[in-house]
C-alpha cells in the first residue's frame, strides 16, 4: 500500500506505534513476572533495576541475560515466561491510557512497529481490542528482520511496505532502545515517557517527550526538528 502520495501538511504521513508500554499497558506486567522469576532462581533485583536492565531489548538479549545470571537456558526459561506472562495478560492487561481516544481520532496512517514476537504483538492488541484499528499489512514485529531495535531494520521495514520515505515518519516510543531505533533510521522520534524517565528519551535523542496520549496529537502536527 503506498501511503507517499498522501499530502504530508505539517504532519507525518506515516506514525509508527510500538506496542508494549506504548499501544498496550504491558510493560509493567511482563517485568513484575521476569523479576518474580528471576527470584525463583536466586537471582533478586528490584523493579526499576528489572526494567533498567530489560526494557525494550529484544527477547534473544533479555534471554542472554537471564542465562547469564541464573544459568538457565534459553529452551527452559522462554517457554515458562511466556505461559506465565500470557496469564497475566489474560487478567490484567489493559489499553494505555488515551490511546482507544488518540487512535479513534488519528487522521494520519499509522502502523505498529514491535520489538516482540508476532505471536505475543497479535495477542495484546487482540486481548485490548485494539486489533481491529491496524488494517492488514500493517503489523510489523522483530519476526520480520534479522536485527531488532535498537538497530533501524525493523523501522525501515515498516516505512518500505508501505511505501513511506523514513524522512516522513514519526515513531513513538517509551524506550530509549525504541528512541535510538528510530533515530538510526532517519526518523523523528517521540518519547512517551510513561516507565522511562523523560531525560533517559531526550538523552537518546527524542525530538519531543510526552506524558499523556491527549497531547500527541498536537506534537504530531508540529514542525518538528530535522531527522
Amino acid at each position: 500500500m503506498n501511503l507517499a502520495a498522501t499530502p504530508p501538511g505539517a504532519g507525518p504521513v506515516l506514525v509508527i506505534f510500538d506496542c508494549d508500554g506504548v499501544l498496550v499497558d504491558s510493560e509493567r506486567i511482563s517485568h513484575i513476572v521476569l523479576q518474580q522469576m528471576l527470584a525463583e532462581h536466586g537471582v533478586h533485583i528490584g523493579f526499576d533495576e528489572a526494567v533498567a536492565r530489560f526494557m525494550g531489548t529484544s527477547m534473544p538479549h533479555t534471554l542472554a541475560v537471564v542465562q547469564q545470571l541464573t544459568g538457565v537456558p534459553p529452551e527452559a526459561f522462554l517457554p515458562a515466561f511466556r505461559a506465565r506472562t500470557y496469564e497475566a495478560f489474560t487478567s490484567q492487561l489493559e489499553p494505555v491510557a488515551g490511546i482507544v481516544a488518540l487512535l479513534d481520532s488519528l487522521a494520519t496512517p499509522y502502523c505498529v512497529a514491535s520489538n516482540g514476537p508476532r505471536e505475543k504483538m497479535e495477542l495484546t492488541l487482540g486481548r485490548t481490542g485494539l486489533l481491529g484499528r491496524f488494517v492488514p499489512g500493517r503489523l510489523f514485529s522483530a519476526d520480520d528482520v534479522v536485527n531488532p531495535k535498537p538497530a533501524p531494520d525493523l523501522f525501515l521495514h515498516a516505512a518500505a511496505s508501505l511505501a513511506v520515505p523514513p524522512e516522513a515518519c514519526v515513531v513513538v516510543e517509551d524506550t530509549p532502545t525504541g528512541v535510538r531505533a528510530a533515530r538510526a533510521a532517519g526518523m523523528r522520534a517521540l518519547g512517551y515517557a510513561a516507565m522511562t524517565p523523560a531525560a533517559r528519551l531526550h538523552e537518546a535523542g527524542a525530538h519531543a517527550v510526552f506524558d499523556s496520549m491527549s497531547t500527541l496529537p498536537a506534537l504530531l502536527g508540529l514542525g518538528l526538528a530535522p531527522v
